[in-house]
């Protein structure tokens, strides 16, 4: 099919990071010249500004509260300096946008509240400014462009019944071949065309969303509803790759797919391209190219219906996290027809998409992406709550779905064999093997997904590779530097390379701590001005050189165990006891009597020792740490509240603890609440101090508010750093409304673990079929976070730091486990045995919990005064 003057289309589509500078819009001119002269008439379509979206949501909550101006500022900043860079005039091209933003924002505010018909009014702002940027740009440039508004030619489709937020946040429109439209482009005496992705509008003229990440979609509708030749999505990877690169950057680019499989891995997980921009395509046969920005000149991906050779291969493992399981059991449910179209006609009320389904005989439990609208809090417990009617319902929440996606799984099932031995030590949650025969997906705990991508990657890619259908590999594309690092060119660490190196020459492995660190992350907590004392939590790292400077400095300590009480008393015996907070947990009646008898704040975190061991605290003032009923963190074994977690007493139990404590006249001077351990989001603290005031209701003594410790700290490349300024921020309201509460605080991870470092000298070197092995002197015996937490840490050949990093290899230590790994697949300078080896981030939680597994000893430890 074509359009009537057989003109010859093709849709470009950019995305976020292509569109936010002047080089990038080169890039696309570039881009559209060539198609030109080949003899196509581009049609461009472009998301908004990276960052904008999210930017515009925030505006949404933010003129909610009121508080909208500056927001609105740091997106009309944003739009302001794309236009002075690109030299085209912000004033004549989106004074008028702000100015209806900003009244849309002052409506918002006056009735605190966002309707999904406003929602989508405002997020569409993000595509029309930087397209009208974009269009004037190209014309500047000499390339006759024309701006074309979306919504007057992409019409959603009508769906009875389908709530607003559905309507109007994640519609669909009709991918027939209109040839009204066609012509009507055909038409157009400019070179190119240029729209938005995203948006459309309904039959009644208002603006509508195809969903986030819709732009996609948005490039397959336009390119089947003008017959293109075909449809290319530009975006900042060459293609979609075998896994994720950015985590095992031995993945290989899949030179071409059909359109069945693109479908199976894009719903899989796969980000390169929305799932919903598959089936436009396909409906017309419109092949599509997908292409990297900054790399034009790769080949990148083929989609299109040309046939592939029908023998067995694995072409993607990849994962997708944000999954909620629904398990439905009821036995009346056994050999009665009727039960699942009851269960799914409730879905279908609310809107919520299932994925997956496993059946047995009383049970029947389906998988829900959390990333698809309709899955907010509220919708989800009305639905819970009406299956409850007529079944047992849990929800287990936190997993992620792990897919192996191919040609005709069946025929290679015989060789998962060893792939499907990681679930021997893995909770697996649900199993499904596609009819299709092109997808077998497993759901498992979220925190697991990485470690079994890699592994099932591994085992599975290497050993079933068609060259005709796999390029090269991400490592391979990219032999060039690769930003692994967190710390950055200012780590202490660098300026004292020569230093460092001497040490480790003479005496390997070395914890290594250095006190300017240390003194720089104290400054960093006295900022959060706000909180009245600060404790340090002794558990992180106890070395005498690292508690000393932290006491000289005036913080204080607190201790899960009598054993560090003791250790603090025998460093300063003249401490104040005030100092010393005491937390323990699950520990016997004799370390309670201790921390009493020491005169020390002594902590209760459960409401056993109250009645078991009441007179014990009889006319004692005491803390009571809470569970504020939701744990956070790194990982899930750092989160410290919720049912799943020991610590904390719960709500429910609150009743009874008020009752004992004035039955015994239990002074309760402190309330303790903690989520967990690496948060680097600032509302957390405020959030647990509102709920610890609204319990202190219960015992009016309370004078202690202590918000707990988990201030994170970055350990992977790209993760923001905690502002502590914001942190100090949110806490400012709550000093206002609740005067007569002190704030306390329990920083340990954030005091210590960029201060310390690992020193371990290279041993050996392995190479199996593509991957490399380098052997250091220091194993999981002496840190344990990344085969316990799967905890990231940058990892730097000291003895080349200089050189460049043209080596990728699995960095693993001596003792005998598949777990003593510290990182897999590194970017390091090729190193030579003898090299010194540096494991950064080190100086909390890794001494502290090391062992003498194998025999072993630990590193030993070194601490650098100023």
């Amino acid at each position: 099919m074509s359009s009537a003057d057989d003109t010859r289309f093709v849709v470009i589509k950019f995305g976020g990071t292509s569109v936010s500078s002047r080089s990038s819009w080169d890039t696309i001119a570039s881009i559209a010249t060539n198609h030109v002269k080949n003899g196509y008439k581009p049609l461009i379509v472009c998301s908004a500004l990276s960052g904008v979206s999210n930017a515009l949501e925030k505006l949404l909550l933010k003129s909610v509260e009121g508080n909208y101006d500056e927001v609105m500022e740091s997106i009309r900043k944003k739009y302001q300096d794309l236009a002075v860079e690109m030299e085209v005039s912000f004033d004549d091209l989106l004074t008028e946008d702000f100015d209806e933003l900003k009244q849309f924002a002052l409506g918002a505010s006056l009735i605190s509240e966002v309707s999904p018909r406003l929602h989508a009014k405002i997020l569409a702002f993000g595509e029309l400014m930087s397209t009208k940027l974009g269009a004037a740009y190209l014309n500047t440039q000499g390339i006759n462009t024309a701006w074309i508004d979306a919504r007057d030619h992409l019409k959603s489709i009508d769906i009875p019944g389908l709530a607003d937020e559905r309507q109007y946040l994640s519609a669909t429109c009709s991918c027939k071949y209109n040839e009204d439209l066609s012509d009507n482009f055909d038409k157009q005496s400019s070179a190119v065309l240029l729209t938005q992705g995203f948006i459309a509008s309904d039959f009644d003229g208002e603006t509508v969303l195809l969903g986030r990440g819709g732009s996609d979609t948005s490039a397959a509708y336009f390119a089947a509803k003008i017959a293109a030749e075909r449809c290319e999505i530009w975006t900042d990877v060459p293609g979609i790759f075998s896994a994720n690169p950015h985590l095992i950057p031995a993945a290989k680019l899949i030179k071409s797919l059909d359109y069945t499989e693109a479908q199976e891995i894009t719903s899989s997980g796969a980000k390169v391209l929305h799932p919903r921009c598959i089936r436009p395509l396909e409906a017309s046969d419109i092949p599509l190219y997908v292409k990297c920005t900054h790399k034009p000149e790769m080949e990148g991906t083929v989609i299109s219906s040309e046939p592939h050779e029908s023998k067995a291969l694995v072409k993607v493992v990849s994962s997708r996290s944000g999954v909620k399981l629904v398990s439905m059991e009821a036995v009346e449910m056994w050999q009665q027809s009727g039960f699942l179209a009851d269960a799914f006609a409730v879905f279908k009320k609310y809107g919520v998409s299932i994925d997956l389904v496993s059946t047995s005989e009383t049970n029947v439990t389906a998988s829900l992406d959390s990333a698809t609208t309709g899955m907010d809090a509220h919708t989800i417990k009305g639905c819970l709550s009406e299956l409850s009617q007529f079944c047992k319902v849990k929800t287990i929440d936190n997993c992620a779905l792990v897919s192996i996606v191919g040609q005709n799984i069946r025929t290679i099932m015989h060789k998962l064999g060893p792939a499907l031995e990681i679930f021997e030590e893995n909770k697996l949650h649900l199993v499904s093997l596609s009819s299709s025969d092109l997808n077998f997906s497993f759901v498992v705990d979220e925190d697991q997904s990485e470690r079994l991508v890699r592994k099932l990657h591994d085992l599975l890619i290497h050993k079933d590779v068609a060259e005709d259908q796999f390029g090269p590999s991400w490592q391979k594309l990219f032999d060039k530097e690769q930003i692994n690092e967190v710390s950055g060119d200012t780590a202490w660490w660098r300026k004292k390379q020569t230093e460092l190196i001497e040490r480790a020459q003479n005496e390997s492995p070395l914890f290594v701590y250095n006190e300017e660190s240390i003194l720089d992350s104290i400054e960093k907590v006295k900022a959060i001005s706000n909180v009245d004392q600060y404790f340090y939590a002794i558990k992180a790292n106890s070395n005498k050189g690292v508690v000393e400077t932290l006491e000289k400095n005036g913080i204080n300590f607190e201790c899960v165990s009598i054993g560090e009480v003791e250790y603090l008393l025998d460093l300063f015996p003249d401490m104040d006891r005030s100092r010393i907070l005491f937390t323990p947990n699950f520990a016997e009646k004799v370390e309670y009597a201790k921390g009493l008898e020491l005169g020390i704040m002594v902590t209760l975190d459960n409401l056993y020792p109250m009645q078991a061991w009441p007179e014990m605290f009889a006319d004692k003032e005491v803390f009571i740490r809470l569970d504020p009923g939701q744990g956070r963190g790194h990982h899930k074994h750092v989160h410290t509240a919720g049912a799943h977690s020991k610590f904390g007493v719960y709500e429910d139990q609150l009743q009874e603890l008020v009752e004992l404590t004035e039955k015994y006249n239990t002074h309760v001077v402190g309330l303790h609440a903690h989520t967990g351990s690496g948060i680097r989001t600032p509302y957390n603290w405020r959030e647990e101090a509102l709920f610890l005031a609204k319990m202190a209701k219960n015992f009016p003594e309370v004078r202690v508010l202590d918000l707990g410790g988990g201030l994170g700290v970055p350990e992977k490349p790209g993760q923001k750093k905690l502002d502590v300024l914001a942190v100090n921020e949110t806490l400012t309201e709550i000093k206002q409304i609740y005067p007569d509460y002190e704030l306390w605080i329990e920083p340990g991870r954030f005091m210590v673990a960029h201060a310390g470092v690992i020193l371990a000298k290279v041993t050996q070197f392995k190479q199996k079929a593509e991957f490399n092995y380098v052997g250091i002197n220091v194993g999981m015996n002496s840190l344990i976070r990344p085969a316990l937490y799967g905890a990231f840490h940058e990892i730097v050949n000291l003895s080349k730091a200089n050189n460049k990093k043209n080596l990728v290899a699995n960095i693993v230590g001596p003792i005998c486990e598949s777990g003593d790994t510290f990182g897999y697949s590194r970017r390091i300078a090729t190193p030579d045995e003898g090299d010194i080896m540096l494991i950064a981030t080190a100086g909390a939680y890794g001494r502290v919990m090391s062992s003498s597994y194998n025999m072993r000893p630990p590193a030993k430890e070194v601490f650098l005064k100023k």
